[in-house]
């Protein structure tokens, strides 16, 4: 299905993508790409076989305990290297940390919510597949036309509060609750977290200037991408603990 799309970006990509910046063609450290490959996939790896082996499994703990070493020697490395993969030294702007930290939030929200709630309406609400793609395609549509440019704390305040009575609503539905409050909640979540998440970027990446920009936006798409499969790895083991609890009650 998707293989037409793919072919015709491929070929915009060819024919129409241009360079806008100078290519400096900086040294590869690739000790540097080994220990960030090792760390993080050990990360991600730790906190999705959790789910099935346990938490207090020897496996989940030696592979988190061997991540979180490769990692920390990975960070030591980027902060002394002359030319870092990651440029980790921009983590000491106050305004970059705090924006960058939001939208991680907000992200594992949303990625969160968007890996459990169809099932939830698929499973306990029975409703079709199709329809579950309906709901999600109309949220992101209306969440997108919510984006505010008026500056930065006040959206992302706002957006909070939003996601936040969106998520409370979430919790306190049951397997009985009827299907237009599902779609309510899941609505003013989705209104909430996009109306956080841009400003919050544009806010973060608006701190640095010059070459530290790149650095900023390739730590952000790094961080989204890492925080995206452990967010979805801990949605997984927090359905999988639902799961067991409702059995045993049952």
């Amino acid at each position: 299905m998707f293989v037409p799309f793919l072919v015709v970006a491929l070929i915009f990509a060819f024919t129409s993508l241009k360079n806008t910046t100078k290519i400096t063609r900086p040294h590869i450290d690739y000790l540097s790409i080994i220990e960030s490959a090792i760390g993080f996939a050990s990360l991600v790896a730790s906190v999705s076989l959790a789910s099935d082996l346990g938490l207090t499994s020897p496996l989940i703990i030696g592979l988190f305990v061997w991540a979180i070493v490769v990692l920390v020697f990975y960070v030591h490395r980027q902060l002394n290297l002359k030319n870092p993969v990651l440029n980790l030294k921009i983590f000491s702007i106050t305004q970059f940390r705090t924006g960058a930290l939001l939208v991680m939030v907000d992200f594992e929200i949303i990625l969160s919510t968007m890996y459990l709630l169809p099932q939830f309406i698929q499973k306990d609400l029975s409703l079709a597949v199709a329809l579950t793609g309906i709901i999600n395609a109309i949220t992101s549509a209306l969440a997108g036309r919510i984006y505010d440019s008026q500056g930065a704390k006040r959206p992302a305040v706002l957006g909070f509060i939003i996601a936040f009575i969106g998520a409370l609503m979430l919790a306190l539905a049951t397997p009985s609750a009827p299907v237009w409050y599902i779609i309510l909640s899941q609505i003013i979540l989705m209104i909430g977290c996009p109306l956080t998440m841009s400003p919050s970027q544009t806010y973060a990446l608006n701190t640095i200037q010059g070459p530290a920009s790149a650095d900023g936006s390739a730590i952000m798409n790094t961080l989204q991408q890492i925080v995206g499969a452990v967010a979805t790895a801990i949605a997984t083991i927090l359905l999988a603990m639902g799961q067991g609890m409702s059995k045993k009650g049952g």
